[in-house]
């Protein structure tokens, strides 16, 4: 027996999320397939996060064990060969049985990616938000840099999360501005659900006066999904990188 790690990129919008589902297209399922095509068996493969319908990821890790024959590069090549168009693999290299995608990762990163003109961008539909009206990349970095550190986020976390502990620690948070793109980047310890589209999404009430400028605060002290900004479209957000060295992590918290 021996544990493959594959590091995937993919495009979700044809995707209900990464986790199988009864009646419904997944990333999982459709790489299942895949690995059932080259391997000859049905393998079962874990990942190291949930993603919803519709979001993306530029980089997202998962193991599958198997007790075939095959090497790591012939692996990564037959399965780009049978795949949607929608993924790729990017990588494939073998790790421990003992090493797990989710319960290893020391900290996620996720970026998400607005479109910011009076109009529509054809080759980012379902991949940016479009959003039309003119947005200070300053003034949202300089409103992001209170989600730094560890506080209760309850009040961005939609309300059918089955997490008990809502407490995370944020390692970055910037906003940039890249060309007629704003990028915003979100690092942590770990992340509930919807908790990114919800904190880009109060940024942006911010930036349109539909909340008080620096009042995100106090949007943290409450712990009240009802006094945080709308929840963003699944469309702009992409897991980014996920880390597995403590090291690289710790010096993150050092920024």
């Amino acid at each position: 027996m021996k544990q493959f790690l594959l590091t995937l990129t993919f495009d979700g919008s044809a995707f209900h999320g990464w986790q199988v589902q009864p009646n419904a297209l997944t990333v999982q399922e459709a790489l299942q397939d895949a690995i059932e095509r080259i391997l000859g068996v049905r393998e079962s493969v874990t990942g190291c996060s949930r993603t919803d319908s519709g979001v993306h990821a530029d980089n997202f890790y998962c193991t599958v064990r198997t007790e075939k024959v095959i090497s790591a590069q012939k692996l990564k090549m037959g399965l780009n060969a049978v795949l949607p168009p929608e993924i790729a693999v990017k990588e494939v290299k073998k790790v421990p049985l003992e090493f797990h995608p989710r319960y290893d990762a020391k900290a996620k990163e996720y970026r998400y990616l607005i479109f910011n003109k009076d109009y529509k961008q054809p080759f980012y539909v379902n991949r940016a938000l479009f959003y039309p009206w003119k947005l200070d990349a300053k003034f949202l970095n300089e409103q992001a840099k209170a989600y730094l550190g560890t506080h209760d986020f309850s009040a961005f976390c939609a309300a059918k999360s089955d997490k008990e502990d809502k407490t995370r620690t944020i390692y970055r948070a910037d906003v940039l501005e890249n060309g007629d793109f704003i990028e915003f980047h979100v690092c942590g310890d770990g992340f509930l659900y919807n908790m990114v589209r919800i904190m880009v999404g109060t940024l942006l009430d911010i930036q349109k006066g539909n909340l008080e400028k620096d009042s995100i605060p106090a949007i943290l002290e409450s712990r009240d999904r009802k006094n945080a900004g709308q929840t963003a479209l699944p469309d702009g957000l992409y897991l980014h990188r996920v880390f597995y060295d403590a090291e690289e992590v710790r010096l993150l918290d050092e920024r």
